[in-house]
């Protein structure tokens, strides 16, 4: 008797990743072991914590995002790549682990359970994104490629992973693998990504930002609520039973988005 055929995905699942995945800015979130190791001083540490704060505060405009790319590729400059693969390699469950959302997780789990791609886009470098991906199980992932020579970053972009450049990448990867766009789905906090959630089917917005959210309010899209960031180990040592009820929490989020995310508005309201 032959074995059970493999099904193909049929669709894909796109998450951004900064306040959608994880809370906060994966770029500016490796500055300590950064510092630690001598590639940035105190002053520009300070001055990227004071950029993420805004970024918090403010949401990611266009105008913060370049704000950022500029300061955080200015930075990197002359940087040797190995030793960012081995910071980041060697960190990233100390920086990364107590940042993902427990609800982004269940709902990566809930996408692959359904038959579906999960592909993170994000407009951070690969270098941090690929781990990041790979640690939260996602099957794939496109981001910002920094411009290097003899090993070394030059300070230019190959390829930004923002604004309508993102969404393109949705559109080549639906493109490539068969998928119609109409059946896919898009997560993001940010008005930024205006583009890609307008290129999919079904678009959701993740604690969104007030002009995303305000979008988002007008064309009818689901509000999600994430703000639960769990240390992944731990949750890998909850039992199976549990796991596949936090599961079955993520199906819960792909059937009723719009119901979930009012409720937990109502709960913020509430406290």
């Amino acid at each position: 008797m032959s074995g059970p055929s493999l099904q193909l995905p049929t669709a894909a699942a796109f998450f951004d990743l900064d306040k959608t995945i994880i809370a906060g800015s994966s770029a500016l979130a490796f500055s300590r072991p950064f510092r630690r190791q001598g590639l940035i001083s105190r002053r520009a540490a300070l001055r990227s914590g004071y950029a993420q704060l805004l970024l918090m505060l403010s949401g990611a405009d266009a105008d913060m995002m370049d704000l950022l790319r500029r300061r955080i590729t200015a930075l990197c400059t002359g940087w040797e790549v190995a030793q960012i693969h081995a910071i980041v390699a060697e960190t990233l469950h100390e920086v990364v682990e107590p940042l993902v959302y427990a609800e982004a997780t269940a709902l990566i789990a809930a996408h692959q359970a359904a038959g579906e791609e999960v592909v993170v886009l994000s407009a951070s470098g690969l270098e941090v994104v690929e781990p990041i991906a790979a640690l939260v199980g996602a099957d794939r992932c496109l981001a910002t490629r920094m411009a290097v020579r003899a090993g070394r970053y030059t300070g230019d972009i190959d390829f930004y992973c923002y604004g309508e450049h993102k969404a393109q990448a949705a559109r080549e990867i639906a493109a490539e693998r068969g998928y119609r766009l109409a059946d896919c789905r898009a997560y993001s906090d940010s008005i930024t990504d205006l583009p890609l959630l307008e290129a999919v089917g079904h678009p959701t917005a993740v604690n969104p930002d007030r002009a995303l959210r305000r979008e988002a309010e007008q064309r009818g899209w689901p509000i999600l609520t994430f703000a639960d960031p769990v240390a992944l180990r731990s949750r890998f040592r909850t039992p199976p039973a549990a796991m596949l009820a936090a599961a079955g929490l993520g199906a819960v989020a792909l059937a009723g988005a719009g119901w979930c995310g009012h409720r937990f508005r109502q709960r913020r309201q509430r406290g």
